[in-house]
């Protein structure tokens, strides 16, 4: 057995370095550092949180992710969850920064978690998760429906 101790750092395609930036930024990422010998950019949070853009990405499936936009499913990976430690304060900054969510908030019922899922300009899924609080205050909550 490998002794796995913590996820290292998340590697995503983009087609632009600097639109995926713009667009991190709002996450809280923060360039760290541009590899020189590969298309490699690598962004971190205040919390270490790592993430690799690998500069190189072609859209050739004209705007869609071939993981989430099209009937059939293919194996991968099909989106990077964040965890946030308010889906209220979340949605308030997404909504000051005209991200609209591709779905939610929704809750997931008694796990005590609710999420919104947004989509990064390579279409690329990210859900932000936070813990549940007060649902009268979440506006749009509902129950997570995987068919969405």
């Amino acid at each position: 057995m490998i002794n796995i101790e913590n996820v290292d750092h998340v590697g995503i395609r983009v087609t632009d370095a600097q639109r995926a930036l713009s667009f991190y930024k709002i996450l809280g990422f923060e360039l760290h550092k541009e590899v020189e010998f590969d298309s490699v950019v690598i962004v971190k949070n205040p919390h270490d949180v790592e993430i690799n853009f690998i500069v190189n990405g072609a859209d050739l499936t004209s705007g869609k992710n071939i993981l989430m936009d099209v009937p059939e499913k293919h194996p991968g990976y099909t989106h990077l969850a964040l965890r946030v430690d308010s889906i209220i304060e979340t949605l308030k900054t997404l909504k000051e920064n005209n991200i609209t969510p591709s779905q939610g908030p929704v809750t997931f019922g008694n796990d005590g978690h609710v999420s919104v899922f947004i989509r990064d300009p390579d279409r690329n899924v990210i859900e932000l998760r936070a813990r549940l609080e007060d649902e009268s205050k979440i506006p749009g909550l509902v129950f997570y429906d995987p068919a969405a």
